[in-house]
């Protein structure tokens, strides 16, 4: 019997469908000489320490560090029945073949199942991009053979060790040692979260301590021939920051003076050049999220789950997990059929279909950018946009209008900059005229002129000038601004730094051995990264701008700065790559990740830790001390005398209130 393993019971039906399975069993789907089974996520997970030595359910810092010598998975309690039919039927198997997703973390799932089932027999690999029935039987015809994908499976384990690692030893140091020194909430530290969170302690503590400076600008309205415009008046050098912007408020004034008095401004040059932008890149999961939340206000994890539901409920886009937005060259051959689709899907797209180009290739298409996955992008057959909720609709639009661009022209425009002199003050306006829209057609601005930053040029139309030409000053408008603080983080745009972080490290070591497109954490983690923060109660949520809590800046200050250092995290990250492209093992990593946690736990033993321990409002019932502890809903004010007293009142209330009690839970210790 052939057995396809699939991650979940909607994979299975995709493929089985193709593969004639018709039969419903148990957990499977069966046809004529092969078994279709699925996962349903992880059906095993790493061993808890206290699995290892039942003394370790204890918290001590005595038993640290903690270092299996033969590491243990097991059967996951909610998912046990399923596990023992996908290991029935491999008893059975005379061939496997592994249909989980197309990524490191789905070789995981297969593979620890394989090995707990001990099943010895030949392995084959099912690669999908798209599940739609024309994807699946070309990636049915060309099966991989499991020496290619095993490094992938290694380098997710190597992941996975190292994440135990630091979450089991360095959650239980750095949480003993607080509460030792007053601190009675759970100190969660993680390889990949406690860098995230970094970022955003880093970014609000910027905000905080910023001190805004006061400056001047001046825009003069000016009429010579046609239409008036706007020209921003350049303040002398000796009275400028670095941005050029004007810190005297007598010296504004005066020019201000001077050019209402003149009256009348004379055209010193005219410079104008032609731009040419090509299209932006079909979108990689990271910058999906990132102009998701930009654009339509979505957090991370429900851009991943959109794209999920396009990908697998709706069949219209490729698989989401995607690092790169490269497109391999064979798919050009398939873009009639994908434009023929997309035409079927959407009648009212024949105007933009009959300004494409389908022989025009555009930097997308390139073998040597393309990783493990291409770009998400539609799939070969028609859609049904009905079926779409209306955020699908949009995030479905967004990843199509990306796909379509690469077939139109460059947009195209002129930008003029003209000189001017008035009263001895000098002005200058800006001016942009598109000549050729191109890909503009499909997508709108991506990046448009900060709305708040009233010292940013407006984008506008010049009139036709020449040097030497005299323009009437119709008004002149004195701004007094003040230099504008960093916005907070947006998920999409924490989810930038994190993919960007090498951008970020000061360490000139660091820097040189990171690549710019070495980030941390991958894009199929990253968005349960931000919702492991904003559960824990690390992250909280402001309207779409997210924030560290108190808990998370003590965090920071306790922990070694090496394991907050996003520089560090993202060097590891490296290492797993490195792991799966052959050139590092996955023993030798984790040897050095535990001889690393045991440095550091001989370190900070016997270290009493300073740490600011948040002071809240009085019980709302009993009067006494509150601590800040964290439910299903996120942080909360407790009683310090729970249980014997269950007062609580929510951490962004401004007045303590009666709240129901709340149960004790305990807080997640791994990253």
């Amino acid at each position: 019997m052939r057995l396809f393993l699939c991650e979940k019971p909607s994979q299975g039906k995709d493929i089985g469908k193709v593969l004639g399975t018709t039969q419903r069993d148990n957990g499977c789907l069966k046809g004529p000489g092969v078994t279709v089974t699925w996962c349903i996520g992880h059906l095993v997970e790493a061993a808890p320490p206290e699995v290892y030595d039942a003394q370790l359910k204890h918290w001590s810092i005595e038993q640290l560090p903690i270092i299996p010598e033969h590491w243990r998975v097991e059967v996951k309690p909610k998912t046990a029945t399923q596990f023992k039919i996908v290991k029935q039927l491999m008893a059975q198997a005379t061939e496997l073949v592994i249909a989980t997703d197309a990524d490191r973390e789905g070789e995981m799932i297969a593979r620890e199942i394989v090995d707990l089932c001990g099943y010895r027999g030949p392995i084959q690999r099912l690669w999908l991009s798209a599940l739609n029935d024309a994807s699946i039987r070309k990636a049915l015809a060309a099966l991989k053979p499991s020496s290619e994908t095993l490094p992938m499976y290694y380098s997710a384990l190597a992941r996975s060790r190292a994440d135990w690692l630091v979450g089991m030893n360095l959650s239980r140091l750095f949480t003993l040692l607080g509460r030792q020194a007053g601190y009675d909430g759970v100190l969660s530290v993680g390889r990949v979260q406690t860098p995230t969170l970094k970022l955003v302690v880093d970014r609000d503590r910027e905000i905080n301590q910023f001190a805004s400076v006061p400056f001047w600008a001046i825009d003069v309205a000016l009429f010579a021939t046609g239409p008036s415009f706007i020209a921003q008046w350049l303040a002398p050098e000796s009275y400028t920051d670095d941005a050029g912007r004007c810190l005297q408020e007598t010296v504004a004034q005066q020019a201000a003076a001077q050019i209402r008095t003149t009256a009348e401004a004379q055209v010193v040059s005219v410079e104008t050049e032609r731009v040419r932008e090509g299209p932006p890149l079909p979108f990689d999961l990271g910058t999906l999220q990132e102009v998701c939340s930009k654009q339509l206000g979505l957090d991370v994890q429900e851009t991943l789950d959109i794209a999920q539901a396009l990908y697998e409920t709706h069949k219209a886009t490729t698989y989401p997990r995607s690092d790169s937005g490269y497109l391999p060259e064979s798919m050009l051959a398939e873009v009639p059929a994908v434009l023929d689709s997309l035409l079927k899907t959407d009648p009212a797209l024949r105007p933009v279909m009959e300004q494409l180009d389908c022989t025009q290739r555009s930097r997308a298409w390139s073998d040597s950018k393309v990783t493990a996955h291409h770009g998400i992008i539609p799939t070969l057959e028609p859609a049904n946009l009905s079926a779409m909720s209306e955020k699908e609709l949009a995030v479905y639009r967004l990843i199509r209008a990306h796909y379509l661009a690469q077939f139109l022209p460059h947009h195209e425009f002129d930008r003029t900059i003209a000189r001017l002199s008035c009263a001895g003050q000098h002005l200058q306006a800006v001016g942009k005229q598109i000549v050729i829209p191109g890909w503009r057609l499909v997508l709108a601005e991506q990046q448009p002129v900060d709305l708040d930053d009233e010292s940013a040029p407006r984008s506008q139309v010049l009139p036709a000038l020449k040097q030497g030409l005299s323009c009437q000053v119709t008004n002149v408008d004195l701004k007094a601004l003040k230099t504008l603080p960093p916005r907070p983080f947006t998920q999409g745009e924490l989810v930038k730094a994190m993919k960007s972080v090498a951008k970020l490290v000061s360490d000139p070591r660091l820097k040189q051995k990171l690549k710019d497109t070495v980030g941390i954490g991958t894009e199929a983690t990253r968005a349960n990264i931000i919702n492991g923060l904003l559960t824990r109660g690390y992250l909280i949520k402001k309207g779409r701008a997210i924030r560290a809590s108190d808990a998370a800046s003590t965090l920071i200050d306790t922990v070694p700065a090496a394991i907050a250092d996003p520089g560090t995290t993202a060097v590891w990250e490296q290492a797993l790559d490195m792991i799966e492209a052959g050139q590092l093992t996955h023993d030798v990593f984790i040897t050095k990740q535990s001889a690393w946690i045991s440095q550091i736990i001989a370190q900070y033993q016997g270290t009493v830790l300073t740490i600011k321990v948040p002071q809240g409002p009085a019980c709302p019932l009993c009067g006494s001390a509150t601590r800040q502890r964290t439910g299903k809903n996120g942080p909360f004010w407790s009683c310090s005398r729970y249980p014997e007293c269950k007062g609580t009142v929510p951490v962004d209330s401004a007045t303590p209130k009666r709240s129901a009690p709340r149960k004790r839970r305990s807080a997640s210790k791994t990253s």
